[in-house]
């Protein structure tokens, strides 16, 4: 294993520093980059992509636990420092500079099956999840997600019926995956420190439910959620045969989105597709 400088000691040798504007937050705790790294479980000799690696705190944790890392780092700054640690690495580290909102990931990864390990940059976080979420062959080509988000975000992600933090988010994942909280991490942890605590998530495909896709379940959850104070009649109305639909199932139409399941979104939109 070689041996590392500190993280802190990287950054301060190419003067690094958070960009705001990419929603950068750096992480220098060796200790809990290893215990992130850890939560795919065995990653020897297989295969992760990393989106936004800054000076590449996780991404030595990755390498150290055996894996082959493809990283997509947008800020040109940060490649110095990751062309250190594929020095350190030889052959385990590929870093590709762009944007991974505007990339195929799928190609990128050469058609193999991949796990996705990232503290993501918190103004493109949500979004990368759902283009993840949204994979048109089920099961995807990734085999687990594990990401760091603010918390609030996190707790969305796993949310059950009933309460505030339930909504779209959770409906898209949990429709045909598994989500998880796996660790809480303090702003403290953090250089700079978020104004906000973070979370990070673990995701594993499940079986795909027959008769439903993506898009249509996208946009039921965005009518519902989107007026979400309102009863169901209400905010589906501008939706094509919703009402009809809620019928359908024997979904009461007074009723409000966050009291729907998972499992009652899925009747919904099979019902909408017939």
């Amino acid at each position: 294993m070689p041996d590392l400088p500190p993280i802190r000691e990287v950054i301060a040798r190419h003067s690094l520093s958070a960009s705001k504007a990419l929603g950068q937050n750096f992480l220098l705790d060796e200790n809990l980059l290893d215990r992130i790294a850890a939560i795919p479980g065995d990653l020897s000799g297989a295969r992760v992509l990393e989106i936004g690696p800054g000076p590449g705190g996780l991404t030595r944790a990755v390498l150290r636990a055996g894996a082959n890392v493809t990283a997509i780092e947008m800020d040109a700054r940060c490649l110095p420092a990751l062309a250190e640690l594929d020095d350190a690495f030889p052959g385990q580290l590929r870093v590709i500079e762009g944007d991974a909102m505007a990339l195929d990931h799928g190609a990128i990864m050469d058609g193999e099956p991949f796990h996705v390990v990232s503290n993501l940059p918190y103004n493109v976080g949500t979004a990368l999840f759902v283009k993840w979420l949204s994979a048109g062959n089920w099961p995807p080509q990734w085999r687990s997600l594990t990401l760091m988000f603010q918390r609030e975000v996190a707790e969305r992600i796993v949310a059950q019926p009933g309460g505030r933090a339930y909504g779209r988010l959770a409906v898209l994942a949990q429709w045909r995956s598994q989500a998880k909280l796996a660790m809480k991490v303090h702003r403290s942890a953090f250089t700079p420190p978020p104004k906000v605590m973070s979370a990070v998530v673990h995701v594993t495909p499940a079986d795909a439910p027959t008769g439903v896709d993506f898009r249509t379940l996208e946009a039921l959850t965005a009518a519902a959620f989107g007026q979400r104070r309102k009863m169901l009649r209400q905010s589906l109305k501008a939706l094509t045969r919703a009402l009809d639909a809620l019928d359908q199932v024997s979904i009461d139409p007074t009723r409000r989105a966050e009291t729907v399941s998972v499992k009652e979104y899925i009747a919904l939109a099979r019902a909408l597709k017939d």
